[in-house]
């Protein structure tokens, strides 16, 4: 008995807590919509007392004051200005701020400029007591027409946008406009590379209106050549700046009609420095590194053939570097002949070696053919001992040293020499035959293709850069 009467007086606390709970929340309920409907009313706070109402924030309404004073909402800007009527001059002038790079294997430029455009547009005029412009950002390009250019021909090309989009629109307020944009474009460059490295190329960008002929839109530079400026500071690696023009040109499309074009044209001059120390100063060293093998005696045969095969595969290294860095272009250009006739240089100087070996190997066997069939006479000082009622009965050896500077070159040349006395009445075996006292000398210079290679080789060499440079430069 004494568990339930307990179980009772919690139930009835339980039920007392409760509804206390619930007088308690609607009391708050009541406070709290008086005091909100205090605040509406706008009464019942003294000055200097906490404001409770939040102020409307002025840059999330519809319309802000610059757009009300040029009435962006009561003209339809997807036309262009005075449309029906005649085309709209839209005057054009660029800054070029950077030539970034140009690439021989891709044919194409890099080129970073702030694009200007100039126009009047009668619906953005505007009240004004000072004639004071006023300047936007891109937020208000979108909603109003501005001109569509585009670079034709072009690959890449993007408007900068650190820290913010690099467009600025000024407002004057008669309604000229003037519309900037900082762009950097990769447009495609034809390039004639036949005179490589010694060549000159000219590349242009081309600006066009994407979707207005010349009934709609007239496209001007708008102060001749005078609207194209450059920075003085701009420079690159390979090539020197010569100039920078502007031209205009009418452009036809057989879908759409005419359209009115202009065009950037820059000349560019390659650097010929850096080629002449990478690729024509070795090629020659190697060229003249090979005629180093005709000073060299004939029977050094490790020395002559190494050389003559480490000189062919450098040429063949220095052509490929070469040809790694450029476009497979279908013609020849101009550094590939003079690798190409360097390279042939090398190559003959290999050659004159196996023809001089050759020769030298034929002309000893003829010799030892000769002292075959002729009988010997080794060891006998004196020739006249030989001769036998006026005849000669066999040869004998006869040292150089012994006779002298006879029959050896004033250049000091080496020569073989055998002196053969063959017998006058024997004239099938040398087919000569000498009266006086029966001697004939037969001279075996083995040495002849060296000595006029030393001669003809260096001489071909400088005849050829003489007309290279003479026609490239």
């Amino acid at each position: 008995m004494q568990v339930e009467a307990l179980l009772v007086l919690f139930c009835v606390w339980l039920t007392g807590a409760a509804q206390s709970r619930g007088h308690k929340l609607e009391t708050y309920k009541q406070t709290r919509s008086k005091r909100e409907t205090k605040m509406e009313g706008g009464g019942g706070h003294k000055p200097g007392s906490p404001i409770y109402k939040r102020s409307p924030d002025m840059t999330k309404s519809s319309m802000t004051k610059s757009e009300q004073l040029l009435r962006i909402e009561d003209h339809d800007f997807t036309m262009r200005p005075a449309f029906g009527g005649p085309p709209i001059p839209v005057g054009v002038d660029v800054q070029v701020e950077s030539l970034d790079t140009i690439s021989e294997v891709d044919m194409d430029f890099t080129m970073t400029l702030y694009l200007r455009h100039y126009w009047k547009d009668e619906r953005l005029a505007f009240p004004s007591t000072n004639n004071q412009s006023m300047t936007f950002d891109s937020r208000l390009v979108k909603k109003i027409w501005v001109p569509d250019m585009f670079f034709v021909h072009s690959k890449r090309s993007f408007i900068h946008d650190t820290t913010t989009d690099n467009v600025m629109l000024r407002v004057y307020p008669d309604g000229n406009v003037l519309y900037s944009l900082r762009v950097t474009v990769t447009a495609m460059c034809n390039m004639d590379l036949s005179r490589f490295p010694l060549d000159t190329q000219t590349c242009s960008l081309e600006i066009e209106s994407y979707a207005y002929t010349d009934d709609d839109l007239m496209l001007y530079w708008k102060k001749g050549n005078e609207s194209l400026n450059t920075d003085d500071r701009i420079s690159l690696s390979q090539f020197l700046i010569q100039k920078f023009h502007t031209t205009t040109k009418l452009a036809f499309y057989s879908s759409t009609g005419w359209y009115n074009r202009l065009y950037i044209h820059f000349t560019l001059r390659r650097h010929i420095f850096f080629f002449l120390l990478q690729t024509y100063f070795p090629a020659t060293l190697m060229v003249m590194l090979s005629w180093v093998s005709f000073w060299i005696d004939r029977r050094a045969v490790p020395a002559r053939v190494p050389l003559g095969i480490t000189t062919v595969l450098t040429m063949s290294t220095i052509i490929t570097g070469v040809n790694a860095s450029m476009p497979r272009v279908s013609y020849i250009k101009a550094v590939d002949i003079y690798l190409w006739v360097s390279f042939v240089f090398v190559f003959l100087s290999v050659i004159e070696y196996a023809a001089v070996n050759y020769l030298s190997t034929v002309q000893e066997r003829k010799e030892r053919k000769l002292r075959e069939r002729l009988p010997c006479t080794c060891g006998i000082s004196n020739p006249d001992e030989m001769m036998v009622d006026g005849q000669i009965t066999g040869y004998g050896s006869i040292d150089i040293d012994s006779t002298g500077n006879y029959g050896i070159p004033e250049n000091g040349g080496r020569q073989e020499q055998m002196l053969a006395q063959v017998a006058l009445n024997n004239p099938q075996i040398t087919g000569q035959v000498k009266p006086s006292r029966g001697y004939v000398n037969i001279w075996i210079d083995t040495h002849a293709i060296d000595k006029y290679s030393r001669v003809v080789f260096p001489g071909a060499y400088v005849l050829f850069n003489i007309i290279y440079w003479s026609i490239y430069s």
